[in-house]
């Protein structure tokens, strides 16, 4: 499927969008970027916008406003198309409906381009999304992605850094579940280095406690709408997200990342429901989904997220 030319097809040029394409530019993601949106002169403006500001780059992308037909030879297609929260009290499967309605529009097209690349989906409610990005392409599971929990995983990581005092890429922990008020932290499983952080805190009981990291779950978790609250939107970090999410893919990193993927029968027989879980992202997509040995309550937890995520999705398709 590569060549030595890098293209991503982006459908969608919003705030999302936009923030993932001057992150690509500045990152020098890929070679080729073309600009797909419903209201073409907004993509045709996007590009003229990035390709003023090329001579301050490290890269030397082609960007340009593009059509459908230009999926068909591009790596990746990306999609951050749709409604986004405009309000803090909104949920992300508040969007479900009207996002179904726009992928029954997009996605045909991406297919009937002759598109056999990976898809990277963006638009919330991003798993559900993802899985009906899944459905209607008739793709393998593996490759179709979406960003899932990496935003929710590299904002705890980020906290958790804070407080302990420690490099945040040195500490191992995921958010993992639905992208969306039933996520949740494993704090059975998160490391720091090779150090379970529940050894960390019985050894340090009197500097480190577990409602600490209670709090910082919370805060993770409620993290988009205190966004929401204060600039309206969110979409520098899931800009930011999908370039390392597509870096993964181009570059066959073989890197762990929680994205949204398709259960196969991990955790007790879980199937068919996209959700976030760290899985190894290569060329050829989700390779490899590593299930967590969760603890009894956690597996509680999983399951929440998996029968909200199944009951959503099966209600807006039926």
């Amino acid at each position: 499927m590569f060549t030595n030319k890098k293209k991503i097809a982006l459908i969608g040029t919003g705030m999302v969008g936009m923030s993932f394409a001057y992150a690509a530019l500045n990152q020098n993601l890929c070679d080729e970027l073309a600009l797909i949106d419903i209201n073409e002169q907004r993509a045709r403006g996007e590009a003229m916008d990035l390709n003023h500001g090329i001579a301050f780059s490290p890269a030397s992308t082609k960007i340009y406003a593009g059509s459908y037909s230009d999926c068909k030879d591009a790596d990746i297609v990306v999609i951050c198309a749709g409604a986004n929260q405009r309000q803090p009290s909104q949920s992300r499967l508040d969007l479900l409906k009207g996002n179904y309605e726009i992928f029954q529009k997009i996605v045909p097209q991406v297919t009937e381009s002759g598109f056999d690349g990976i898809f990277i989906v963006a638009t919330n409610p991003v798993d559900i999304m993802t899985r009906i990005t899944c459905e209607l392409s008739g793709f393998k599971a593996e490759k179709v992605i979406g960003t899932g929990t990496t935003l929710d995983t590299a904002r705890l990581r980020y906290l958790l850094g804070e407080y302990f005092e420690v490099d945040p890429r040195n500490i191992h922990a995921y958010v993992i579940g639905e992208h969306g008020d039933s996520e949740f932290v494993p704090w059975s499983q998160a490391l720091i280095a090779v150090k379970p952080i529940c050894d960390v805190l019985g050894d340090n009981p009197k500097s480190y406690f577990m409602e600490d990291l209670d709090k910082i779950s919370r805060e993770v978790r409620t993290a988009a709408h205190e966004i929401i609250v204060a600039k309206k939107a969110t979409y520098y970090g899931i800009g930011m997200a999908i370039v390392r999410v597509a870096r993964a893919v181009l570059e066959n990193e073989n890197s762990v990342l929680t994205v949204s993927v398709r259960l196969r029968g991990e955790y007790g027989g879980k199937k068919d429901v996209f959700l976030g879980n760290p899985a190894i992202i290569g060329s050829e997509g989700a390779k490899r989904i590593l299930e967590l040995k969760l603890t009894p309550s956690e597996q509680k937890y999983l399951e929440n997220s998996y029968n909200i995520l199944n009951d959503n999705y099966k209600s807006a398709v039926r």
